[in-house]
């Protein structure tokens, strides 16, 4: 059973400015949650409660929230504002959580190897927080789990997107199997709808086998002078070593403001009916 979980959260936000100036974007509300619990909660849901983050300057505020705050807490103790931390709660009695900090910004397989101190060697999740994912009958991470549990190498979720939005992503080509998941063997990092081999645009969330931490270690850097994990994971699948899976769910891109927006009007509604 995989229970570690990394969360590279050193990124800046820029796209947010100045909203994220001071504030990590990670701790952005979703409705009355920050984007960062959600993932936690996903992780947790999966069974992943050995969370590990790769943080950066000025994000210490991810830090306090899965922590006891013991003058607010005191305040309104025996009020009916105390059901507001119930899930906060829950989420630190069950999890453990453990930081390192990336002193540079070298891309996501940079922040992944940053992270081996953390997770160790052992297969683990990851969760980018931007990518605020709802499962259908189980969360993504389970659903990826699922795969791991068959097949006991790399995973990583994929979700078809409009060919004009491919040059933002990983995408990804492969042979379908009998239950529906892809054996990757081409991979292609924000190519130009031209040159995709396919729609099919991995999000984030993955399960990474630990030897891929020696291959990030010795890849040469991409573009902008950045260690892309898409690079990485390209040298497991030829090795046959890598599943996509096509999700049950939805996923908000909560990295841009169009993204955020219908993620936090979808868990409004889905509060408010909750509620009625």
């Amino acid at each position: 059973m995989i229970k570690k979980c990394l969360f590279p959260v050193a990124g800046y936000g820029t796209r947010f400015l100045p909203a994220t100036k001071a504030m990590p974007k990670e701790m952005m509300p979703v409705v009355n949650k920050p984007l960062v619990q959600y993932g936690v909660e996903e992780a947790a849901e999966a069974s992943m409660t050995k969370i590990a983050f790769v943080t950066g300057r000025n994000k210490r505020a991810i830090e306090d929230h899965f922590d006891v705050t013991y003058e607010l807490e005191d305040q309104i103790s025996g009020t009916s504002k105390e059901r507001y931390l119930t899930s906060i709660r829950a989420l630190i009695d069950q999890c453990t959580f453990s930081y390192t900090r990336q002193t540079s910004m070298k891309g996501l397989g940079h922040a992944i190897l940053t992270g081996e101190v953390l997770v160790g060697n052992s297969p683990f999740g990851v969760i980018l927080a931007d990518d605020l994912c709802v499962g259908e009958d189980k969360s993504v991470m389970a659903q990826l789990l699922d795969v791991y549990e068959k097949y006991r190498c790399s995973v990583v979720a994929v979700e078809e997107v409009p060919l004009s939005e491919v040059h933002k992503y990983g995408v990804v080509a492969g042979d379908v199997g009998d239950d529906g998941v892809i054996f990757i063997n081409d991979m292609v990092e924000k190519p130009d709808k031209g040159h995709a081999p396919t729609n099919l645009a991995i999000i984030g969330r993955y399960i990474l086998t630990p030897d891929i931490f020696d291959i990030l270690r010795n890849i040469s850097p991409g573009k902008d002078g950045e260690v892309q994990i898409t690079d990485a994971l390209l040298q497991q699948a030829r090795q046959e070593k890598v599943i996509a899976c096509k999700f049950k769910g939805k996923r908000f891109d909560c990295g841009n403001v169009d993204g955020f927006v219908a993620g936090t009007n979808y868990f409004y509604q889905k509060m408010k009916h909750a509620e009625s």
